[in-house]
This record gives structure tokens, sequence and C-alpha cells, in this order.
């Protein structure tokens, strides 16, 4: 009797509407040729922005190389739910680096591919905002600066969540985290600190960078598949909330991802060799409160009497972003 394997795959999203587009330009995970590159099994808290992220952006990754990519992981929330000892969820060839340490590592991996003339097989190099922005940051600058083809996605739910929601340097001004509490003259993160990574890989004119959200998953997978167009350094910087970190309920982790796009706190756009060449408009512009409400982690913004002064310095900083990017459409000006 002649049988065939079965391959069991999760249920992809977007699989309904899909079927009304052609087949060239349908989502990854609507196919079931998808390697599941992040597979079931991890062990992601309820409502994980970075798993789903990982999970489209690496199964785009595949299917843009034709299943040649090597994956390189700091440690982080991403790699210690996904590869509990000795348990994995991945299905490509994927390596464990140190917290600071994944870009120098990718680029170690993609010299040894060049060095035995293996240009099929690509590098995606992959951390969260504290092993990309705070210790990994030199790492990522030497990789920008030399060039190195690699693709380096920062998943950034803007702390330290995997050892206790500590403030990094993407964590956002007026944010409650263990080391920025709600005490004294002005609570929670400070104004003016931390590091904008997209402006700063820019500045470095490398091939391609990218800002995503988890708000938006085709987006995310169109720039993946965009960015392996392109050899040498890339960079995407993926926003992927945290129901943990941020105080907020799981079901809304999309929703707050669209908000951050649609209030300007999260600009959205595309740039090559330092120059901006796309912007995801704001469709449905909306305050600033509207986006921190949901977030316990801003709870104190919102006491009697409010902090009124606070959140228009955020409204500030949004607006400033929205000019910056020209991300208004015609009906929001």
């Amino acid at each position: 009797m002649n049988t065939q394997p079965v391959k069991f795959y999760q249920t992809g999203s977007f699989v309904a509407g899909n079927r009304l587009l052609d087949v060239e330009v349908r989502t990854v995970q609507a196919s079931t040729a998808r390697t599941n590159a992040l597979d079931s099994g991890h062990r992601a808290c309820q409502g994980c922005g970075e798993a789903l992220g990982a999970r489209y952006a690496l199964d785009a990754a595949m299917r843009a190389t034709g299943n040649q990519l090597i994956a390189v992981n700091a440690t982080g929330c991403l790699e210690v739910f996904s590869t509990p000892y000795p348990e994995s969820s991945w299905r490509l060839p994927w390596l464990h680096s140190l917290f600071g340490n994944a870009p120098a590592v990718a680029t170690g991996v993609a010299a040894a591919l060049k060095a035995n003339g293996r240009t099929d097989i690509r590098v995606v190099g992959q951390g969260g905002d504290g092993g990309t922005v705070d210790i990994g940051f030199a790492c990522l600058s030497g990789m920008f600066e030399r060039d190195d083809d690699v693709l380096y996605i920062c998943y950034d739910n803007e702390a330290y969540m995997n050892t206790g929601v500590q403030r990094s340097g993407a964590t956002p001004p007026a944010a409650r985290t263990a080391t920025t509490p709600v005490l004294g003259a002005e609570p929670g993160n400070v104004f003016g600190q931390g590091k904008d990574v997209p402006r700063i890989a820019m500045a470095h004119e490398i091939p391609y960078v990218a800002t995503a959200t988890v708000a938006d998953l085709h987006d995310l997978e169109a720039k993946v598949a965009r960015a392996m167009e392109f050899r040498g350094a890339r960079y995407l910087h993926v926003l992927v909330p945290c129901p943990l970190g941020w105080g907020s309920a799981s079901r809304d982790t999309i929703r707050l991802a669209r908000l951050a796009t649609e209030s300007g706190v999260f600009p959205v756009f595309e740039a090559e060799r330092g120059e901006v060449v796309a912007v995801s408009k704001i469709r449905h512009r909306v305050p600033v409160e509207e986006y921190l409400r949901p977030q316990a982690r801003y709870a104190h913004l919102f006491g009697e009497p409010p902090a009124t002064a606070v959140l228009a310095r955020i409204q500030e900083l949004a607006d400033r972003n929205i000019r910056r990017y020209g991300l208004l459409g015609e009906e929001e000006r």
C-alpha cells in the first residue's frame, strides 16, 4: 500500500481573504507550503507579539530564499520561549548567540558561507530591543559599517521583558518599568533618552531599512521579501506589543500595534541608502491617549488629576513623527 506523509501545519490568518488575490501576492501564511519556521509548542505568553512577528518574518524569509536560510538569535524572550533545552520550536538551521553579539555571529556565518562559495544561503540575525538597541548595539553598528550580507530583525517590545520588565533604550517616555517606577516629580521613564535605531541605521546608509508592526502582517512579509532582494546589511525594526510588560489585555496586541501607527507614535516606512522611499500613511488619526490608555504601564498618566502636561509632550513627539515622515494622507490633513 502506497502512503504519503501528512504535513501538519498551523492554521494561518488571512486565508479566506487571500482567495480573492492572485496567487503571487497571497500572504505566506495562506499557503500550506509555508515552512512554519517557528512551529507550535513554544512557550510564549498568550497574545505575544514577538512570537507572531517572528513566525511571519521568518516564513517570509524562507519563501524569499527558497528555504536557503540560517537564523542567528540573540538571548532574550524569543530564544527562551522557543528553545527550553532540550526542546526547540525552530524548523530551520538556528543558532543561539549571547545577548549582545547576534549581529557579529550572523556576520561570521555569512562570511563562512561566502568563503565556501555558498552565496545561495542567506543569513538572518534577530533579537529583542535589549539585545539590539542596548547590549548588541556596537556589534550591530559594526555590521552596518562593514555592509555585511545579513538581514537583522529587531522585535521591539520596548523593555527587557524576559528578565522582569526593565527599561531598555527603546522604552518610551513616561512608561513604567521595574527600573523606571512611578515615583518622583516625573514618574516613569524620563524624556530625551534612548535610541532611534531605524534612523541610526539610515545614517549608516546601508541598502535597506524598514519598520513594521504586527498590525499589518502582510506589510511585514512584503518588507522581509524586499529586504532579501538586496545584498549587504539590512535592518528591519518590528513593533511587537507585550501584554505582560505593557500591562495590556492579550486580545489587544494587534489593536495596540495599530493604534501606535495611527497615532504617529510608531512611524512605518522604508528607506534605501539613507533615503526614505515609502511610508505607510495614517488612515484614521487618533490622539496618543487612545493608544496609551489601554496599557497599565501608563496608568499613572490617567489618574485624578490626569498628567495633561506629560500627555501633551508625548503628543508632541507623535506629531513630530508625523511631520518628519509625512504620515498623513490627504483625508487626514
